[in-house]
Parts: structure tokens; sequence; C-alpha cells
């Protein structure tokens, strides 16, 4: 280990979420890595990202196989013909699992977007995927995503999301994993999710208390388009950045629900206008239509502008497909 602590370099606390990279992920497919005919239609989906699952969708015996269906993937040009702007992800096995550390090797060369990291717990099991990833010298480009499906996780999901706020840190974006949540408190999977939602509302928490994406967990029934529609619509009103998926139908109504609407572009577009006034250039605070607008309101508005460009230069202009 090189020494990097949970507790991590504080020096870099005071950072702002504008150092991230600006992605939009409103529609992120799980995809098993040893479904190749999966693999080989990823080209054609209007998903923002892809998550290559080594993990749950993997059974135990086809572990290997899976490993190397992922590196040939990413070495025979399939991933380098994928849609730009789609976002490539590799969910691992955790690494004190039998699998973890092949894994992560394997990750690592296949150079994605972002590793994600099933069931965490504490900073800590961040702190030993980043230390991993620095004795192979992986790129700081290399993003780390973390499922927080524990109840353990949501107890801890305020120090998980801390350590994105660390010098050098990885972590990007939280996923949470409702399923898992679910089987481990016995709640019942009820419409509306009525006694998972105050757990959702925790990790949305502390995803925006420290500035990362936070997405929502998937909806089983694939076939229940108007059940998927609801979801995503009360997903979208607790504050998701998006929703993960198990089944290329349910992207559609993912980007419509976690598009941009014409007037919240608009909105943010007049923030930014507003504090770029030479008379505004150097206030914290102005007055815009009535309304006190502060300097982390301009940069919430420039994240949104720019999600924005990037949506609509891959659709067309159209946000919401």
């Amino acid at each position: 280990m090189h020494g990097r602590t949970a507790e991590g370099n504080k020096s870099g606390m005071n950072q702002s979420s504008s150092s991230r990279p600006v992605r939009p992920r409103r529609s992120v497919l799980y995809l098993p890595a040893n479904n190749s005919r999966a693999l080989d239609k990823l080209p054609g989906l209007a998903c923002d990202s892809a998550v290559i699952d080594l993990e749950d969708s993997v059974a135990p015996g086809a572990k290997a196989e899976a490993r190397e269906n992922l590196r040939r993937f990413f070495a025979d040009g399939r991933a380098q013909s994928l849609p730009a702007g789609m976002e490539t992800v590799i969910r691992i096995n955790s690494l004190s699992s039998p699998w973890g550390s092949e894994d992560l090797l394997a990750a690592r060369g296949c150079k994605p977007d972002a590793i994600l990291i099933p069931k965490v717990e504490a900073p800590e099991d961040i702190a030993a995927v980043e230390d991993a990833l620095e004795q192979t010298d992986a790129p700081a480009s290399l993003r780390l995503w973390a499922m927080i499906e524990t109840p353990r996780g949501v107890m801890n999901a305020g120090l998980i999301a801390r350590m994105a706020r660390t010098d050098g840190a990885r972590l990007d974006c939280f996923i949470t994993g409702t399923n898992d949540l679910m089987k481990e408190t016995g709640v019942a999977a009820l419409p509306g999710r009525p006694w998972l939602a105050p757990w959702l509302m925790q990790i949305v928490l502390a995803a925006r208390t420290y500035g990362i994406d936070v997405l929502d967990g998937v909806f089983n029934d694939f076939r229940d388009e108007a059940g998927l529609i609801r979801e995503c619509g009360d997903g979208q009103a607790m504050g998701f950045d998006g929703k993960t998926l198990i089944h290329p139908s349910q992207i559609g109504p993912a980007n419509s629900a976690f598009g941009i609407s014409p007037e919240r572009l608009a909105e943010a577009r007049a923030i930014a206008e507003a504090f770029a006034m030479p008379d505004n250039q150097g206030r914290g605070v102005i007055s815009l239509d009535g309304k006190m607008v502060e300097r982390l309101h301009l940069d919430m508005a420039e994240r949104l502008i720019e999600k924005a460009a990037r949506i609509s230069a891959r659709h067309g202009g159209d946000l919401t497909t």
C-alpha cells in the first residue's frame, strides 16, 4: 500500500465539484461481461453509460471466462466503436472476494472510463482500490464509482462520499443497489418504494454534500413501461442524476425522465449570463428576477449547461432522447 488512508489528504477538502468531469448519466445499462451478444449490440444503443459486469450477473464458475471476454471487447475494436460520449464502466468483484484482485487488474488493463466497486461500506473500501490503482500507475482519468447497497453502506454514505474531496481522489459517482438493500433489510417492495425512500434520500444527500453524481437502482420488470416511467419520475424528483437499467428497452424512458428541460437550461444560462456581466463578476451573491443567486448556483448552472451540450452533441440537439 502507498500509505493512503480512508481519511485521505485534507488539503483537497475545499475543492469544488467543478473539478469533476461533467458527464450525462441519465441511463446506465448493466451488461454481463460474459454475454458477447449483448456487448455486440452496445454501439447501437442510446444509453449514456454502460456498466460491463463481472460481479452479480456472472456465476462463480464463469468469472475467468467473463474476464477474457471483457479483455477481447476492449482489445478487438468493439469498445472503440461505441458512440462518442458513451461512458464505459467495469463492475469488479470486491477485493475481499476470490476474484477481486484479478478483476481489478483486468479492468485496469482495459482502460475504461471508470471502475465500479460493489458493496462499499466504508471509506477504507475506496482507499484500498485507489491504493491498488496507484501501484499500477493508473491514469488520473480512471474514475471510481461506488455501489451503496448494504445497511452499513447507507449509514456510512456521508463518510464514503467525503473521499471524493481528498487530493487525488477518483470517486465520481454513487449507485444505489436497491435490490440488495431490500434483501438485507427485509423491507417490502411496494409501488413508490415508501420504506426505501428515506434511505435513498440519505444516499442522495451524501452525494450532494460532496459533489458527486448519484444514480437510482434498477426497475426489475422491464416489460412494465408504465411502472418504469413512474419510478424514473420519482427518482428524478428525489434528486438522482439518472437510473441504472437492466434492459435496452428501458433506455428511452430513463433518458426522457432525466433529460434537461428547456426551462431548466434557460434558467441556467440566465444565471451564467448574469454573473458574467462586468458589474457582477466579483460578487458572491446577485439578484436575478427578484431572487438572490449565489456562486454555488453558478457552479451548478455551468455544469448543467455543459451536460446539456454533451447530450445535444450526441443526440442532434434533443435533450430527452
